[in-house]
């Protein structure tokens, strides 16, 4: 067996549910959504410069030709 199969096999519908208990218990249900919304937009930040970093370096290339 790989790992990722014991790992995965390893966690249930309890303990997903458990896990969900103990955060909403942590943080409350109102600064999740907060949290998730800074999340979403950490992601997209990081998608924008890794684009732009992939033009930049296209365009360095051309200039080497």
């Amino acid at each position: 067996m790989n790992f990722l199969g014991i790992f995965l096999g390893m966690i249930g519908p309890w303990q997903i549910g458990l896990i969900v208990l103990v955060v909403l218990l942590l943080f409350g249900g109102k600064k999740i959504p907060e949290m998730m919304r800074g999340l979403g937009g950490g992601i997209k930040e990081f998608k924008k410069a890794s684009k732009d970093e992939d033009v930049d370096g296209d365009s360095k290339l051309e200039e080497k030709k």
